[in-house]
């Protein structure tokens, strides 16, 4: 299980950085006529939402993905106080972009808001897709992991059905690190958590679409940033690849919009089902971050152990 815990977050970050370079291009045809198929990580377009960024480094949301996990690193478990103080402090003279979410969480944090009540109310799913790092330090307590996900996401995402979004993915992803098929715990968890809700009908939608082209079928369900959109997108994405991580994140890359957050929850629970080589090692190698995330998971790790103890 270490191995695919460990590949689950590398790959987690691996589909947000992979995503850097087109991510927020809606028309595929300009993706595919600018970059051809993107197969490896790219610097961003001097005119993106990124210009800042190179490549190898992440999207505001990978960046906080990278303060998540150093909070766990220090905090040896999810402390919602310190990984406040630490998102909050990414965001002081960031080199990179501020969207609607973020900026309204800063304000509320602002107005005396503590971390409890201070998110958004965006519907963005991209405020579940930080998640990896805490699937990692609570894989062997669904109850904490279940508690801190939908935490971490209400901190800046307070809106009801991201932070449900949270906990279905962090249910998935612990069931599929003990061994379960990714698109059969998909369905055990609709079943046993989410009868009768958007998410029931979000993950019928894109189970559904399997057997579609996945440019064609995401851009069906819809590529922006919202839930309602991004979240059958990501089941496609799972359930048509499930058994190759590769395809998936290129694929959804190549699909546009906010494929950023699509591509971390992919990474997320591909990674954790399909392992180390699941994964192309120049992808990881080209992380301008990997020394570092690799440490950090190595903190996390020996924290875990000594819990155990």
């Amino acid at each position: 299980m270490q191995n695919k815990a460990k590949t689950m977050v590398m790959a987690s970050f691996a589909g947000d950085s992979l995503a850097l370079g087109a991510h927020w291009i809606y028309d595929t045809r300009q993706i595919a006529a600018e970059f051809g198929r993107i197969e490896g990580l790219l610097d961003p377009d001097p005119n993106s939402y990124h210009a800042t960024k190179r490549r190898g480094e992440f999207t505001h949301y990978g960046d906080q993905m990278m303060v998540l996990l150093e909070s766990l690193a220090a905090s040896k478990r999810f402390d919602l106080s310190d990984f406040s103080k630490r998102w909050r402090s990414l965001f002081k003279g960031y080199n990179g972009y501020l969207d609607k979410a973020t900026k309204a969480t800063l304000a509320n944090f602002d107005s005396g808001a503590d971390p409890t009540v201070s998110g958004s109310s965006s519907t963005d799913l991209a405020g579940a897709g930080r998640i990896a790092p805490l699937i990692y330090a609570s894989r062997n307590d669904l109850e904490e992991l279940v508690e801190s996900a939908r935490a971490q996401t209400k901190m800046t995402h307070n809106n009801p059905l991201v932070i449900e979004s949270a906990e279905f993915f962090a249910r998935v992803v612990w069931k599929v690190l003990e061994g379960g098929f990714p698109v059969s715990v998909i369905r055990e968890v609709v079943g046993e958590r989410f009868k009768n809700t958007p998410i029931a009908e979000w993950v019928s939608d894109g189970l559904d679409s399997v057997n579609r082209e996945s440019v064609q079928t995401i851009g069906h369900l819809g590529q922006t940033c919202h839930a309602a959109q991004a979240f059958p997108s990501v089941i496609h994405l799972i359930a048509k690849y499930e058994n190759n991580l590769k395809d998936a994140l290129i694929e959804n890359v190549m699909a546009g919009g906010d494929s950023a957050a699509r591509g971390m929850l992919v990474g997320t629970v591909l990674g954790a089902w399909l392992g180390p080589e699941s994964i192309p090692a120049e992808w990881i190698a080209g992380l301008v971050e990997v020394q570092k995330i690799e440490s950090l998971i190595g903190e996390i790790q020996e924290s875990c152990k000594a819990r155990s103890v």
